[in-house]
């Protein structure tokens, strides 16, 4: 099953991409690899739909959820920038960072949000190496931003 036909399989609707700024981009190609610049559960205009930090005021549990809108936003913004999810051949590495008030020590918990979405869509080449670092502050007071590395055929 391609990653297209698995996110209707599981009735995932992807949201609107991220637009690229003006200094950057937010997915780059060079050789097989695709690039993704830091992702965050956002909405329009840059907006957060989720805010907190884990520990204080977000529970692992919703944190995770964040963490999954996030693979979410990442792989809109994946599909716009290849033209569909298909020619990703292994999702290759993952960088989480996790917003987190003193004291909580389980953001790699909070990660498996994004890391479990990969392998729902792509299956066994979703599992992937990864770090999740614990942070003071991040854009917006959002609960996690994610760096990615994707492999890609063709």
């Amino acid at each position: 099953m391609s990653a297209e036909q698995r996110l209707k399989a599981i009735g995932v609707i992807l949201p609107p991409p991220f637009r690229d700024e003006a200094n950057r981009v937010r997915a780059l190609r060079s050789g097989n690899h695709v690039f993704m610049s830091g992702h965050g559960p956002l909405g329009p205009n840059n907006v957060p739909m989720v805010v907190g930090k884990l520990g204080r005021d977000l529970s692992i549990e919703q944190g995770a959820a964040a963490a999954r809108l996030t693979g979410l936003c990442t792989l809109s913004t994946l599909r716009a920038y290849l033209g569909d999810l298909n020619s990703v051949t292994r999702v290759v590495r993952v960088l989480g960072f996790i917003n987190c008030a003193p004291g909580f020590n389980m953001p790699s918990n909070v990660l498996n949000g994004f890391s479990d979405l990969m392998i729902e869509v792509f299956g066994e080449a979703g599992r992937h190496t990864r770090s999740a670092i614990g942070v003071a502050e991040l854009y917006a007071d959002m609960p996690i931003e994610v760096e990615a590395l994707f492999e890609v055929s063709g």
